[in-house]
């Protein structure tokens, strides 16, 4: 009997109402994955990056995605099972609603770049150094 209590209390409980709500063990699991993947861009993007500005930015966002994943399951504790796929459906809509702010952003600041006016042009400008120079 005191087996069966103590494998409800190491796994996950399931509530009468359908949520899974995770273990003191999940979520200091789900924190420490996401102190790393802030930690690893971070000390990346400090460094100066890798000779492939393309490069760096890939690690950043693949940092980025990965810890969209780990909150999502460490600590809204989403799953296929839960809600009869009404996580799934809302997880679908914000994905669709990220990707077109995103889009547009891009495309709104690639067009006000393309369209700036000529004496507003900073590539052709020398780089300063630092103050008073």
């Amino acid at each position: 009997m005191a087996d069966t209590a103590h494998a409800k209390t190491a796994a996950h409980v399931h509530h009468p109402d359908g949520h899974d709500h995770g273990t003191y063990r999940s979520y200091v699991i789900g924190f420490i994955l996401s102190v790393v993947l802030t930690a690893i861009p971070f000390g990346l993007v400090m460094a100066g990056g890798l000779e492939s500005r393309l490069l760096t930015a890939g690690i950043v966002i693949g940092a980025a995605a990965i810890q969209i994943l780990v909150h999502m399951v460490y600590f809204l504790h989403m799953n296929g099972r839960s809600d009869e796929g009404w996580t799934m459906m809302a997880l679908i809509f914000t994905v669709v609603v990220v990707v077109i702010i995103l889009a547009g952003s891009l495309w709104v600041m690639h067009n006000m770049n393309a369209n700036m006016m000529p004496q507003m042009n900073h590539d052709g400008m020398p780089q300063l150094s630092g103050f008073g120079t």
